[in-house]
């Protein structure tokens, strides 16, 4: 695992066609030094099994070679040696490696729905673009089975991938083509019928042709009935044509079934400061009826002594404040429909070695992806709550039936049910020139880039009694605890289409970097580019508004940034600061007004850290100060009003602002070492406060980010007299700081996801052909919540033993 401050990503989006490549008009460059010319330093990377922390050079900042500890951006890299000794399979199960990234706050449950410093997040495949992180619709999840490593680049990367989130980029490096024959067959099994089978096959064809094959097959039942069912397969083949030219051919197919879970555990809706209560031993007489106190006539439900004591006696101490623990129950029914997703992508890379240094690298991808599920989206459990001054006012009460009460009842069901399609084109260019002056060196780098995708949604809606007039809406879910479930389809219930348009993305642009190194010691980076954004959107009719509407276009342009300095102090000391300003298209899958040259929100991040390795480089760490914010956010102006006929009418005021602002600052400490040849050890810590500005008023920490994580892995080889190879015992720490799931608008202010500590082990046989290894995860069976929810909290896995086998040849 390589941890700290690496360097800038690498290859990006395609080109929609030939035409369009020729009418763009902007470029760009990044710079950096080549690697001969750095000194030789150790980096913060362990290798696997390796005894010893080797030196390298890495591209993710630059896309150009640069040695660790001379680059001033903060990236973490896992190779692929870590990832298998903790069993991971899936880019969830892997960000435990890496500082800063947590899930995202009101996770809905579809897919690797992340963020960076609790801001937004990219996912790149090789540097291409690899789907969106897109909230409460489609998102596909992504696995492990073709990643050589996983590098996280923190903050913009400034032109250098194209549009890009605040956060940062997470690029899975995919595997490559090798010179040697080799075969890995692998086989993995655990708790809940889990099971998987794989094949890694690479041979060279000839002196010219490499060819790697990947491919396999994984599914679970799942706790709580989570189901997943994964098959794919990569192919990829190298072509060294000559000593100047190389073209790779990528092929992935990934055809995946994911049960969605919207809701987790819930929050059980008990406001506390309705009948001024404390948390505690509550009666029936503490839970006084509506009586209209506000003398507007109207009254919330009425209970008898027997029912407001029956609710009384429902009620526990951390209602409304924690989620309720359903046990291994969830609230997932027949109606749903697990995530179907289907993603095929090709990819062709043309790198051209120059004459006099020069060097050209293109990439061009089309990407497909297929996604539809049905989810439950609404489920509250109303118990206690006054509200604008009412108490227990429908459909925010507790359940009445025929007048009998329901305490545990869920109301205000809703099921979505969507389709996705989504297709996007991608073209880079890069080109790259190493030059000497003197003492001084450095790299020009020029990257050009378009960036094309075309989303098409279809979503329909179907509710209960609360949210349906029909004669078949959704029916009640009588007890959470023991569900009643619907039966049939979700199109068998009164259902509406409620999302129907196409929209169209396109970016375009240039950028410009310079790399300086001076002296052996100073290092000085400088970027510039420009970026093109175009939206298209049309409304193509709902239940609500039938009729299609006029395609809605949106344009921006503008130019971003990027500025660092890194200064070794000792050979294995450096100090770095790095300040980046990045763009974004706001609002991808949202609507188009149809303004033009809309201000689009900006990302900037402020990076300053220092590096270290020790020891021979047995010892490497990071530790940075970060300030990332996402800013021109848009929110209504409360002055505007557009109708003539109301006494406050402005139309001459603007109708939006543009000056919110998502922002985050906190340190993110890495450290890896491996010593005495036996012991290794990587870890991660950080301490962020994510606060959102809106209005000019400071909401506090955003609802669902942690302000602290940290995470341990250690490793022992153990020798044995009776084995050939020694047999290593590992054992890793997780530890997660509470986070807010609280929402005035539902009546509870303070609930929270508790905060938790797990504990994992493994032991591990590694021996020429045949690898044996045994992970128990969750070893002290913690009862924890993995994600924040809307309204609650998705349980994490009880304790799990897990096993798998590998033969190599």
């Amino acid at each position: 695992m390589s941890v700290a401050s690496l360097a800038g990503f690498a290859r990006h989006p395609l080109s929609h066609s030939i035409q369009r490549w020729s009418a763009i008009a902007l470029v760009g460059i990044s710079g950096s030094v080549s690697a001969q010319e750095a000194p030789e330093l150790s980096d913060v990377v362990v290798n696997g099994m390796d005894q010893q922390l080797p030196p390298q050079v890495a591209s993710t900042a630059t896309k150009s070679s640069m040695n660790l500890l001379q680059t001033p951006a903060a990236l973490v890299v896992i190779d692929s040696e870590l990832l298998q000794s903790q069993g991971a399979q899936t880019l969830q199960d892997s960000i435990r490696n890496i500082s800063g990234i947590s899930q995202a706050g009101n996770n809905y449950g579809i897919g690797d729905n992340l963020v960076i410093r609790g801001l937004g997040v990219n996912y790149a495949q090789d540097g291409m673009y690899a789907g969106g992180g897109l909230g409460n619709t489609y998102n596909p999840t992504r696995s492990m089975l073709n990643i050589d490593r996983v590098e996280t680049l923190k903050g913009p990367a400034t032109g250098l991938y194209g549009i890009g989130e605040a956060g940062g980029v997470i690029n899975l490096i995919e595997k490559q083509p090798q010179n040697e024959a080799r075969t890995e067959v692998s086989a993995n099994g655990g708790r809940w019928n889990e099971w998987g089978v794989a094949v890694d096959t690479t041979a060279p064809l000839n002196e010219q042709l490499a060819y790697r094959l990947v491919a396999g097959h994984q599914q679970s039942d799942g706790y709580r009935d989570l189901s997943s069912e994964r098959s794919e397969a990569y192919g990829s083949l190298r072509w060294q044509f000559n000593d100047r030219h190389q073209l790779r051919v990528q092929l992935a197919y990934i055809d995946d079934s994911v049960q969605v879970d919207s809701v987790g555990h819930p929050v059980r809706i008990m406001n506390w400061d309705s009948a001024s209560m404390v948390p505690g031993a509550v009666t029936g007489a503490d839970l006084p009826n509506d009586s209209d106190g506000d003398r507007d006539g109207k009254l919330g439900i009425q209970l008898s002594d027997e029912q407001r004591q029956q609710l009384a006696d429902s009620i526990r101490t951390s209602d409304g404040l924690e989620p309720y623990d359903l046990g291994s129950a969830s609230l997932i029914s027949p109606l749903s429909e697990p995530n179907e997703g289907t993603e095929q992508r090709i990819k062709l890379i043309h790198e051209w070695q120059a004459k006099h240094g020069w060097k050209l690298v293109q990439q061009l991808q089309q990407r497909s992806y297929e996604s539809e599920f049905v989810r439950q989206t609404g489920a509250y459990n109303y118990v206690y709550w006054t509200r604008s001054g009412e108490t227990n006012a429908d459909p925010r009460a507790p359940l009445l039936v025929d007048g009998e009460l329901y305490p545990f009842a869920v109301r205000r069901q809703e099921y979505r049910g969507q389709v996705v399609d989504e297709d996007s084109w991608q073209f880079f260019a890069d080109v790259s020139k190493h030059w000497n002056l003197g003492r001084l060196s450095g790299e020009h780098l020029l990257s050009l880039y378009y960036d094309q995708r075309d989303v098409r949604l279809k979503s329909w809606s179907a509710y209960d009694a609360d949210g349906n007039s029909g004669d078949n809406p959704i029916p009640y879910i009588l007890d959470m605890r023991n569900a009643n479930w619907p039966t049939g389809d979700f199109m068998d219930y009164d259902h509406s289409l409620r999302s129907n348009y196409n929209k169209e993305l396109t970016a375009q642009g240039v950028s410009v970097q310079e790399v300086f190194y001076w002296n052996d010691r100073l290092t000085a980076r400088i970027g510039l580019a420009h970026t093109q954004l175009e939206q298209r959107y049309q409304h193509l009719g709902t239940d609500r508004s039938p009729g299609s509407t006029p395609e809605a276009d949106s344009n921006d342009s503008g130019n971003t940034f990027n500025a660092g300095l890194n200064y070794l102090w000792l050979p294995e000391l450096a100090t770095f600061v790095n300040y980046a300003k990045g763009r974004t298209a706001y609002s991808v899958l949202g609507s188009v007004t149809g303004d033009d040259d809309r201000p689009d929100s900006e990302s900037k991040s402020l990076d300053v850290g220092v590096r270290w390795a020790a020891l021979e480089g047995q010892v490497t760490g990071s530790l940075v100060y970060f300030d990332t914010r996402r800013t021109n956010l848009r929110y209504n102006n409360p002055v505007y009003n557009d109708n003539p006929d109301d006494p406050e009418y402005n139309v001459n005021v603007r109708r939006y602002f543009y000056d919110d602002e998502d922002k985050t600052r906190g340190y993110e400490f890495d450290l890896a070492l491996a010593l005495a040849e036996r012991w290794q050890l990587t870890m991660n810590a950080t301490y962020q406060k994510a606060e959102q500005e809106r209005s000019g008023e400071n909401l506090g920490q955003v609802k669902g980010i942690p302000k602290r994580f940290a995470n341990l892995w250690g490793r022992y080889s153990l020798p044995l007299s009776q084995l050939p190879a020694p047999v290593t015992l590992a054992l890793g720490v997780q530890y997660e700081d509470e986070r807010t799931i609280n929402s005035s608008s539902f009546g509870v202010d303070d609930a929270v996801v508790p905060e938790y500590t797990r504990f994992d082990a493994a032991i591990s046989y590694d021996h020429e052909q045949l690898a044996l290894q045994l992970n128990i995860n969750n070893l002290t069976d913690e009862t924890y919540y993995s994600k924040p929810m809307f309204l609650g909290g998705q349980p994490g896995d009880p304790r799990n033993v897990a096993v798998s086998a590998k033969y190599r040849f």
